[in-house]
């Protein structure tokens, strides 16, 4: 049974929009707990969530960006060319 090629690309692109998102917030996230225990604080997780927030949807826009400013044909062609050098490798 042959799968649809097209259907991974997309689960592959939803994962890394999540990916772009989340990594930075927990990145953040997890330095503002470690800054608050270290100072004794109790603001730095808020902040530095935020800024994670922010900086994860500049990734996810800049990811989206790039996506959409690529016209399909070339998307379609460029796959095919792709597909074609998987056939050829396997």
């Amino acid at each position: 049974m042959k799968y649809n090629k097209n259907v991974y690309r997309a689960l592959m692109m939803i994962s890394q929009f999540g990916i772009n998102m989340l990594v930075p917030i927990f990145i953040c996230s997890f330095a503002g707990m470690f800054l608050d225990r270290k100072f004794g604080t109790s603001y730095w997780m808020v902040v530095l969530f935020f800024a994670g927030a922010l900086a994860g949807l500049t990734n996810v826009l800049r990811f989206a960006r790039k996506i959409y400013d690529t016209p399909a044909q070339s998307r379609r062609r460029a796959a095919k060319r792709q597909d074609g050098r998987e056939d050829e490798k396997g």
